[in-house]
């Protein structure tokens, strides 16, 4: 069965709809609370950076355990904000290979950017989770957060490493993102709650929000403490 898409009808194909991303995962947390508020098995995972707020306030408004997923982007090179895939700390890596034909990247450029973000996926987990093991997921209800989806390559990522760690029921909760996006994740989930989504031919996630910036990683420890 085909998972369902939960969206606010007044925020489609709008932008600026959200204060910043405390404000992104209010709106998340009344959406999910009918179905995951308190939920037994429950646990939120959220993507720093910018999922980490998002992922705060949910946990406040649900009452579950919040714990990061760390997954980073590959990088094209010489455009920091865009990226062809998408890799997890355990080495696997999602590629958009269409995108990957069109900019006639090499296999080592390619693994070049696989070692630097393998590198950055271990130095982000030591700091940001202090060495403490990651939760056993097996047999739990999921809930993967980012402050929105762009490609949606970030996000199979983390579908992926969850799928693997055999948790029985894995739902993406993202405030923003494109259709398109919210299609190539959805038949690797089990639902996708997403206020605002968008059909133009241009996204920006930052467009949801009227105040926006990158997080530092010390932003977010310091937000976790």
């Amino acid at each position: 069965m085909k998972a369902t898409v939960h969206d606010v009808e007044n925020f489609r194909d709008r932008r600026y709809v959200f204060a910043d991303r405390f404000d992104a995962g209010e709106t998340l947390g009344r959406m999910m609370k009918p179905d995951y508020g308190k939920a037994e098995n429950g646990l939120i995972l959220a993507i720093p950076a910018g999922g980490v707020p998002v992922g705060i306030r949910l946990r406040e408004i649900l009452g579950l355990p919040l714990d990061l997923l760390i997954v980073r982007k590959l990088k094209i090179p010489g455009n920091p904000e865009a990226g062809f895939g998408a890799m997890t700390l355990d080495g696997s890596t999602f590629l958009n290979r269409q995108l990957l034909a069109a900019l006639r990247l090499g296999p080592s450029e390619i693994e070049a950017e696989k070692r630097r973000v393998a590198t950055d996926l271990e130095k982000r987990n030591a700091f940001l989770r202090k060495g403490r093991p990651f939760p056993d997921l097996a047999g739990k209800k999921i809930i993967l957060v980012d402050d929105g989806l762009a490609s949606g390559f970030t996000m199979l990522a983390a579908i992926d490493g969850v799928r693997k760690a055999k948790a029985a029921e894995v739902v993406v909760a993202v405030p923003t993102a494109p259709r398109s996006s919210i299609e190539r994740i959805l038949p690797e989930v089990d639902g996708v709650f997403c206020p605002n989504i968008r059909t133009g031919p241009y996204f920006a996630v930052a467009e949801a929000y009227k105040a926006w910036y990158d997080l530092s990683e010390r932003e977010v420890s310091d937000l976790l403490s």
